[in-house]
């Protein structure tokens, strides 16, 4: 029997690869570029929207510097943690310095939004409408608004 195989004839790698063969690994696997200590760029399809232009194309081009960034140089617990400390700090702080927390929260919440807008379906939509919603009442609240 050889080494790497079970009984009844099956073996631990999947057919056809080979030890050391990166294509079947899920882009979290794979380690950081050494050199650089940077993660890899994600596999997949082209972050811009096919076909699109005016407005969308324009902040599709200029999202993808800040996109790359976020995603590859910053380690990823870092963008969820400053999200959730500022909007504890947008629920807990009851006067304009609440809403100002706040803001960051909805600026990110929205581009987010508006990026992946041509591909939800219409749960997708309402979700992201009353999250912001939701969002741009607790600031209007902090400000004094109602």
């Amino acid at each position: 029997m050889a080494p790497d195989s079970k009984p009844g004839g099956r073996h631990d790698s999947k057919p056809g690869s080979k030890r050391g063969d990166r294509r079947n690994d899920r882009p979290g696997d794979r380690p950081r570029d050494r050199r650089s200590g940077k993660r890899p760029l994600p596999q997949g399809e082209p972050f811009f929207t096919p076909g699109a232009t005016g407005l969308r194309k324009s902040v599709e081009q200029r999202s993808a510097v800040p996109m790359t960034f976020l995603f590859t140089q910053v380690p990823r617990w870092v963008a969820p943690v400053v999200l959730v400390v500022l909007l504890l700090a947008g629920f807990a702080v009851t006067n304009p310095l609440g809403g100002v927390a706040v803001l960051p929260v909805i600026a990110f919440i929205g581009w987010l939004a508006y990026l992946s807008w041509p591909s939800l379906g219409a749960g997708g939509k309402l979700l992201r409408v009353a999250m912001l919603t939701f969002l741009v009442l607790l600031a209007a609240t902090r400000f004094g608004a109602f």
